[in-house]
């Protein structure tokens, strides 16, 4: 994505990565953002850059042009929900989450609040993302948590929830990929973290997956960090995996 160039959501822009900023400054998050930029699509903000830096840093990555996914996982009653999709939404990002598990109520109220809030500022919603299962997570940690204990029946079911309220997006594991796009209506969106290309040490994600086999099985963008942040030389690791999926695009 040319920096200046907001993407559209209803389909991939010329580069599906998103650049986790998993990073403990604005100043790295900034320096590689601006090193990155020819060859990823957006740049996601999470919790540690978000409490150490705070907005202020999300309006300095606005200012560039860059397109901004802001990945708190909103989880909390439908009124505080909203409110905070809403200081998102004026805070102009393109993309935010929800953890799906608040239920149908909390994420009505989510995806109100960006269509309401986004029209009163005469701009685009961004995209609200539901957050099924975590990547982190496999059978066992599903089972200490009681109920459902198989992974793909459980996202299938938060899945399912989502679309049914009004979600335009979800985040899900590369291996969810596939059932997914079986059961979901073709516009939504599927945003993919657990992405790594082999030449990454062990880490906490269990359910990964290539970059290339994520946009084939379906994903509309993949959220790469650590294989590009972590890497010797990002820009060349973002290059790599850029020229890896335009291919399938």
């Amino acid at each position: 994505m040319a920096t200046g160039t907001l993407p559209r959501f209803n389909k991939p822009v010329s580069s599906p990565i998103i650049v986790a900023l998993d990073l403990p400054s604005a100043a790295a998050a900034l320096d590689l953002a601006r090193r990155v930029a020819p060859y990823v699509g957006a740049f996601k903000v999470g919790k540690e850059l978000f409490v150490s830096e705070g907005p202020d840093l999300v309006r300095q990555l606005r200012q560039t042009g860059a397109s901004v996914f802001l990945d708190l996982k909103f989880h909390d009653i439908p009124n505080t929900v909203a409110k905070a999709v809403a200081a998102a939404v004026r805070l102009d990002v393109q993309m935010l989450t929800v953890h799906c598990s608040g239920g149908s109520a909390m994420m009505k109220a989510a995806e109100t609040a960006a269509q309401e809030t986004a029209a009163s500022l005469g701009r685009t919603a961004p995209l609200v993302l539901g957050v099924t299962v975590l990547t982190s997570m496999d059978t066992a940690a599903l089972t200490e948590l009681g109920g459902e204990t198989d992974i793909t029946r459980q996202v299938e079911r938060l899945a399912r929830l989502a679309a049914a309220s009004g979600l335009r997006g979800l985040v899900c594991s590369p291996l969810e990929l596939t059932p997914l796009r079986a059961i979901l209506p073709a516009s939504m969106q599927l945003v993919t973290p657990g992405i790594r290309t082999g030449a990454e040490k062990s880490d906490d994600q269990k359910r990964t997956l290539g970059p290339a086999e994520a946009i084939f099985a379906g994903a509309n963008w993949l959220v790469v960090g650590r294989p590009i942040y972590a890497a010797a030389d990002p820009v060349e690791a973002a290059r790599k995996i850029h020229e890896t999926t335009r291919t399938h695009l």
